[in-house]
């Protein structure tokens, strides 16, 4: 998110997007880059609301976090949580320890961690789980600098008062597809990623394509 953006509204909104389905979506936005001179705000907005989300059965309306698929993920993403701590991250809520209501199941807590480096684990690799990484920047391009400064490039998102910003920024972000100050996926829009998150796309007109094959015919003069 940009300097300019509506913190309060913007970190809600990335904490939900970063724990749909438990985080276990291919698209979600599990790195939050924050202006250095408003980290502590955001970390303290992104520990209110990831504590405000109750988990347990999924069929239960209120419950907004369901377990993981398996025990192996279970145990993967707890993995990464001790990495995160090893490696000099700030654990600012949730944790590697079972839910202590939810004793049984392979849950793992909503999780934020906050002075998260470019270069630590928790930052590099795809987790998989309700873990959220908050990066601090100094500057526009810095942000944009460490947004591309990874091998993946599925999904990302960009938050600024000034929409003609915020879609500048997205131009330049390395990844398949961008919200911008919280737009709907739309459903019909081309889908795919760049660089190891896969070629090709879905949906739309490029998608079409891609069952298509074409002809060249090479004419004379």
């Amino acid at each position: 998110m940009l300097d300019d953006a509506d913190l309060a509204k913007a970190v809600a909104h990335e904490v939900g997007n970063c724990y749909l389905n438990s985080g276990q979506t291919c698209s979600a936005h599990t790195r939050l880059l924050v202006p250095r001179a408003k980290k502590d705000e955001a970390v303290a907005i992104a520990k209110k609301t990831a504590e405000s989300f109750a988990y347990g059965d999924p069929v239960n309306a209120k419950v907004r976090i369901g377990p993981l698929v398996s025990a192996v993920q279970r145990d993967r993403v707890r993995n990464y949580i001790k990495k995160g701590i090893e490696e000099g991250a700030t654990l600012v809520t949730g944790g590697a320890e079972q839910p202590e209501s939810t004793p049984k199941g392979f849950f793992v807590k909503p999780t934020v961690f906050a002075d998260v480096t470019p270069t630590m684990t928790i930052a590099r690799e795809e987790i998989f789980g309700p873990v959220l990484s908050i990066i601090a920047y100094d500057d526009e391009a810095d942000a944009i600098r460490i947004a591309n400064d990874t091998v993946y490039g599925l999904a990302g998102a960009v938050w600024s008062s000034d929409p003609a910003r915020a879609q500048r920024v997205a131009r330049k972000l390395r990844t398949g597809q961008v919200d911008v100050n919280g737009g709907s996926f739309n459903l019909f829009a081309p889908f795919g990623g760049y660089k190891q998150s896969g070629n090709g796309r879905e949906m739309g007109k490029f998608g079409l394509e891609e069952f298509l094959e074409f002809k060249s015919l090479q004419l004379t003069q």
